[in-house]
């Protein structure tokens, strides 16, 4: 790949992270930051597949699939505590 894609790329994924944080912080409700927290994990294992990828190495695909099955836990954890817990 190119110098110039691989610039632009991680550029776009540091704006996303940026934007994501900033709502995580900045968010209203609590819903709003739950999905801030849910984007800011999944552009987070993409970014780990992306240099998994650039570096040729599997382990980081292993990390990554380990950091998306515990953050899918953890949004539903707080999906449901927002809901209303157990009934």
């Amino acid at each position: 790949m190119s110098n110039t894609f691989l610039i632009i790329l991680f550029v776009l994924i540091g704006g996303g992270l940026f934007l994501s944080f900033l709502r995580l912080i900045l968010g209203r409700k609590a819903t709003d930051r739950a999905v801030a927290l849910d984007t800011t994990t999944l552009i987070t294992t993409g970014f780990l597949v992306l240099v998994a990828f650039l570096q040729g190495r599997s382990m980081l695909l292993d990390v990554a699939l380990v950091y998306s099955v515990l953050s899918f836990l953890g949004v539903l954890a707080i999906a449901r505590y927002l809901d209303g817990g157990l009934r």
